[in-house]
């Protein structure tokens, strides 16, 4: 057991109980702890990875999927030390049905907070509602950031470097504060502890019949949705979007949903279209390695308006424009193949017929004029019609940045 973590385990383990184990006050603990003898200070990563190899005296670790990997560092009846590593990883909007503090102990992460308004309770483990971000910062290294068990600490995290890894002093668990939610934004929270384990083997079939092309998909796609109720209904709705949207049938599932599901299913469509946008943005972020570019995506990802993107990148590179580091950082994201050019997942409109040689250039260009929208067009822009710029616009605006235009 590393000597660090079990001292840092013992100091939290008195504390709490001088205060008689009062969970009110063990995130207040475990923040102190952490702040008065900073991990991301005191323990070289190198050799706590090289000890934990090679010593099998180690407190028992659980079968977590949660970190990539997650380590347990110290652990007693009450509460328990990890170190959560993460590679690509991103994770969902959550709340926890634990409290405690985390520390940055290697890399960076965006951190965004957020509310959820409940509405309607359709089970215990799906409520509908409305999700709203409250804050978004920048955790840097040796940053310490309180847990709240329950509805009022909900968050994620986008990790920028590779790896990034967190020190999570936690108790084991808080009653009265399950079921630990997920959050789609818009509108859904949801339990993903949920075991339905017929809804999961119904869905692990579907897999089969879409990797199979079997020609009875959106046949049976439709005859569930229409007999379902609403809670596996969107389960399936949700697991079967892509391919159906890949046959031509997706409003008619859709609208089926809503037929049968009335006002409550008004949120579904906004929400299972944010969820199809922050899964593109994840699966980019596994191929991208740069701080920066990482720090772009996670802005793209979690930030609502165009003006609170510009505040981001300008507190964070103070030195140049807000918007010439956008556009540095578009151009170094740029791709060009025998397909036509992209920058991330927009890509140039092939109506607009031009060589591809001058493609990145009116592209880039464009982005600049739809980010600061001057009342004159660049002299490179002057010869496209208003139809041209509108095929540029939707590009952007269907795609990961489209926040940049809106």
């Amino acid at each position: 057991m590393n000597a660090f973590f079990k001292d840092l385990g013992r100091t939290v383990l008195q504390r709490w109980k001088q205060a008689d184990f009062s969970l009110e006050k063990f995130p207040e603990i475990a923040r102190n702890a952490l702040d008065e003898k900073p991990p991301a200070q005191h323990v070289k990563l190198a050799d706590f990875m090289r000890e934990f190899l090679l010593d099998d005296e180690q407190p028992f670790q659980t079968q977590s999927g949660f970190g990539q990997p997650e380590i347990i560092a110290y652990d007693h009846p009450r509460f328990y030390i990890q170190l959560l590593f993460w590679l690509d990883g991103t994770t969902d909007i959550h709340q926890h049905e634990f409290s405690g503090a985390f520390h940055v102990m290697a890399g960076s992460s965006i951190h965004a907070h957020y509310q959820f308004d409940p509405k309607h309770t359709i089970t215990p483990h799906l409520q509908l509602g409305d999700v709203r971000m409250k804050k978004i910062e920048l955790l840097e290294t040796g940053s310490t950031v309180p847990i709240i068990s329950g509805s009022k600490c909900i968050h994620s995290l986008f990790h920028l470097e590779t790896p990034s890894v967190t020190v999570v002093v936690r108790t084991q668990n808080d009653p009265g504060t399950s079921p630990q939610f997920n959050f789609l934004p818009p509108h859904i929270a949801l339990d993903p502890h949920l075991n339905d384990f017929l809804t999961m083997r119904r869905k692990q079939l579907l897999d089969v019949m879409e990797q199979s092309e079997d020609p009875a998909y959106a046949e049976l796609v439709l005859a569930m949705i229409q007999e379902l109720d609403f809670e596996r209904g969107f389960y399936v709705l949700q697991h079967s979007m892509g391919h159906m949207a890949d046959l031509g049938e997706w409003d008619t599932v859709l609208t089926a949903f809503e037929t049968k599901h009335g006002l409550a299913s008004a949120s579904i469509a906004p929400t299972l279209e944010q969820c199809v946008h922050r899964d593109s943005i994840k699966n980019m972020r596994s191929r991208i390695a740069d701080p920066e570019h990482r720090f772009f995506l996670a802005l793209l990802m979690n930030v609502a308006s165009k003006s609170d993107v510009l505040t981001l990148v300008g507190q964070r590179f103070p030195e140049v424009k807000p918007v010439e580091t956008l556009l540095r950082w578009a151009e170094e994201l740029t791709d060009v193949s025998e397909d036509g050019t992209s920058i991330l997942d927009a890509t140039f409109p092939e109506v607009l017929e031009t060589p591809a040689e001058e493609q990145p250039e009116i592209f880039l260009t464009s982005l600049r004029y739809f980010l600061l929208a001057p009342k004159k067009a660049p002299a490179i822009l002057k010869s496209l019609s208003a139809d041209d710029l509108d095929e540029l616009r939707k590009s952007f605006a269907f795609s990961s940045l489209r926040v940049l235009v809106s």
